[in-house]
């Protein structure tokens, strides 16, 4: 990259969120920036798929800047697309409807403990994150700081891995949902997804992170419809409101530190607050998350992933056409509506 665009970048770092196949919307959204180049990305947060996109991410840039970064994307998305092709045989690629076998295997995973239901714990998304990312490469860098989220299952604590501590262990820990996969284990305790306890988390880029601005990508969107009747329904909503919940909680957290540093009247002991430093940006699209079944964020199929890279890409297209002048100016949300 020239030295006079690399100077007209704006430095931002990503928070990005969770939500199982739905991560390829952000793969989408990071396409899309990547291509345009007007943003430095500089860090990412990261919980379950949106842990997986930051590695991805943090990796291909190490290997070959933003045109390796879209390339990497492109090959780990594709690779997850094709790991299962039976088991998603008949799924929608509009709407990610599963396909019968899915269904099928959703229904058993309610019934069993996974060490009935996947007694050998068998994860292809295991070995496609060992075979395609350099950890020790990425451990090892300082160019772009990472933070993936785990939750501990023995207190619900949240774990945050920094980037000298990020491993396929630790990635694959943000992803586990305990009804599918046995927990994994780290230095002795037991983590699952880390949605949790975080999703995904926004603090530490407010604190550690030296950009000045905040971009989220969010998948779940803020109301999720009609009031749920059957008893799947209902158990998948209790879950999405349970993977959103930390998400609301820290943002209400932020909302009362902002207003507290506004009225503070010793301003110059807090104007080097990170609430007050930092600016914050979001890249989401309620009305396609909204009418997405819950039950797609497990369906990998091709061309479903492809449909929400392409939503991912438009939406980032279009918060570019409008937003990019702002960022390294201003906020472009406001985090009071997420209260």
């Amino acid at each position: 990259m020239a030295s006079g665009k690399k100077q007209s970048q704006r430095a931002v770092s990503l928070a990005l969120q969770g939500g199982g196949a739905h991560g390829a919307f952000t793969w989408g959204v990071l396409d899309a920036l990547l291509e345009d180049g007007r943003l430095d990305l500089r860090g990412a947060s990261g919980t379950s798929a949106g842990a997986m996109n930051a590695v991805v991410l943090a990796h291909g840039l190490q290997e070959g800047g933003a045109d390796g970064a879209r390339e990497a994307l492109a090959r780990f998305w594709t690779s997850v697309g094709g790991s299962a092709p039976l088991l998603h045989a008949g799924a929608d690629s509009s709407n990610g409807r599963p396909s019968p076998m899915t269904s099928l295997m959703l229904q058993w995973s309610g019934f069993f403990a996974p060490t009935q239901f996947n007694p050998l714990g068998y994860d292809p998304l295991r070995d496609i994150v060992e075979a395609q990312i350099d950890f020790e490469r990425l451990r090892a860098q300082k160019t772009f700081e990472l933070f993936i989220a785990a939750t501990n299952a023995n207190t619900g604590r949240l774990r945050l891995f920094r980037t000298a501590d990020v491993s396929a262990d630790a990635v694959m820990a943000s992803a586990c949902l305990p009804a599918l996969y046995r927990a994994v284990e780290i230095d002795g305790e037991p983590y699952w997804d880390g949605a949790f306890a975080a999703n995904p988390p926004v603090l530490p880029l407010l604190a550690e992170c030296r950009p000045a601005d905040v971009l989220m990508v969010l998948l779940s969107p803020a109301s999720h419809g009609s009031e749920p009747r059957t008893s799947a329904e209902i158990r998948d909503r209790s879950q999405a409101l349970a993977f959103n919940a930390a998400f609301l909680a820290e943002m209400r957290s932020l909302v009362r530190v902002r207003d507290f540093v506004r009225r503070s009247i010793v301003p110059w002991l807090v104007k080097d607050h990170p609430v007050h430093r930092k600016r914050m940006h979001l890249i989401a699209d309620d009305e396609l998350m909204a009418g997405l079944d819950d039950a797609s964020k497990s369906t990998t199929s091709l061309p479903f992933l492809e449909s929400l890279r392409d939503h991912g890409r438009a939406r980032a297209q279009a918060w570019l056409g409008a937003h990019a002048r702002e960022v390294g100016k201003r906020s472009t949300v406001d985090i009071a509506s997420f209260r």
